[in-house]
């Protein structure tokens, strides 16, 4: 299961003085460029923070807000820079360091995102979305008691945050502790009752446990909520894959492809539905490429083998297998006699 997260990225806001000495109008740049972001126009927003850097090439609050335009248009390599030019100019810039660990947590860099993450706790210890950043990349390395706990110190700050609590359920669901993962995800509804995530979290419980139509009841609850949802379209042709609709299957994934093609999970399911109708070698292809875009997805490694078994890669397949028992996806005595 993939989790979307909310990240909270930060701008700064300065007020405008009197004078039109340089720091005033560093402070009117930053003004009219915060009034664009408001409108949402992102490229006039870019001109007045690039005028503030030509007045002042180390003007913290510009790099960080710079930053925080690219990361919205996924330009995570430039915002990263942007963010590395803030500390530089400003080395106790939190606000800097906490969007600079999310962005680096888009980058798949987590031990950097947790360096970043773990100096902003040490100086601000009482920030519930710092804690809710640490729980999601210690999600990411599976170091799921961290995460539960680093979740749960956030949920202590912001008891009423539903994502949190459908975050914590995350955790007990990758450690297949699915009745706590239920309370979580109930209890984030009963926060929120329009909170898609958990009710797209409460059908992948529900798939766990071989409940389908209960699954696909929750995820229609998280359709009719965001119905061009990406991940809960790929989610309900996992659905039809595993219960022999293959054909809708793939007409939901391929949606879910179309509206964001970077989502590894959905090129995992499409080389499930290739798998299911013999086409091994690109069940093959599609089932690598979604380990190369992201190698923390579930039962990536059983698939793999899977396809490589029935294309007669015996040895190859074994790798994958062992690679899943290690992860403990796959218990030891499941392991095909060939590769024990």
């Amino acid at each position: 299961m993939v989790m979307k997260k909310g990240i909270v990225m930060m701008l700064s806001v300065l007020l405008l003085a009197c004078s039109d000495s340089k720091e005033t109008r560093l402070q009117r740049f930053l003004l009219q460029s915060n009034d664009m972001i408001k409108n949402q126009k992102a490229d006039e927003a870019e001109h007045y923070l690039r005028e503030a850097l030509q007045l002042d090439s180390c003007f913290a609050d510009a790099w960080n807000n710079l930053g925080t335009l690219h990361f919205n248009k996924s330009k995570y390599r430039e915002a990263l820079d942007d963010y590395d030019h803030a500390i530089a100019c400003h080395p106790d810039y939190l606000d800097a360091y906490f969007n600079r660990a999310n962005t680096a947590y888009e980058l798949k860099e987590y031990y950097r995102a947790m360096k970043d993450i773990d100096y902003v706790i040490r100086h601000k210890p009482d920030t519930a979305v710092a804690y809710f950043s640490k729980g999601l990349i210690h999600t990411r390395l599976r170091e799921f008691d961290r995460a539960r706990e680093a979740f749960k110190m956030a949920s202590v700050m912001d008891s009423q945050n539903a994502e949190i609590w459908v975050n914590l359920g995350t955790v007990y669901y990758y450690k297949k502790q699915y009745d706590s993962a239920r309370l979580h995800f109930e209890h984030a509804l009963r926060l929120n009752p329009k909170e898609a995530n958990a009710y797209n979290a409460l059908a992948m419980v529900d798939i766990e446990l071989e409940k389908y139509d209960d699954a696909r009841k929750q995820l229609a609850e998280a359709l009719t909520l965001q119905p061009r949802d990406p991940f809960f379209l790929n989610n309900r042709g996992y659905i039809a894959l595993l219960t022999g609709d293959v054909e809708n299957g793939r007409k939901d994934i391929d949606l879910s492809i179309g509206l964001d093609p970077y989502n590894g999970w959905a090129y995992r399911n499409k080389g499930l539905y290739y798998l299911k109708t013999h086409q091994d070698q690109e069940a093959i292809r599609l089932f690598k490429q979604a380990e190369e875009m992201d190698p923390f997805i579930d039962r990536i490694y059983i698939y793999l083998g899977d396809a490589l078994r029935a294309s007669g890669d015996a040895k190859g397949a074994c790798s994958y297998y062992t690679k899943a028992v290690a992860r403990g996806e796959m218990p030891a005595d499941k392991l095909p006699s060939a590769c024990r």
